[in-house]
């Protein structure tokens, strides 16, 4: 399981273990709060395309969908 510090998620780069549109490097280019610090909203951006994608930042902890940096 990928460790993840919320507060650090912002800018954070990944690389899918499968490609998806043939995309597989992204930045998590916005992440929103509630009141308490805790995540509500994640916005993930191919470094290719630009394209934007909204997740569920918890996907990123699962290590068969998601490595932390980008490798690969």
């Amino acid at each position: 399981m990928n460790q993840i510090n919320p507060a650090k998620l912002r800018n954070s780069k990944w690389t899918a273990v499968t490609p998806m549109n043939r995309e597989k490097h992204f930045l998590v280019s916005e992440v929103e709060y509630d009141e308490e610090g805790a995540v509500i909203a994640c916005v993930i951006e191919s470094v290719l395309s630009k394209n934007e994608y909204s997740i569920d930042w918890r996907e990123l902890k699962n290590e068969e969908k998601w490595v932390q940096g980008w490798k690969m």
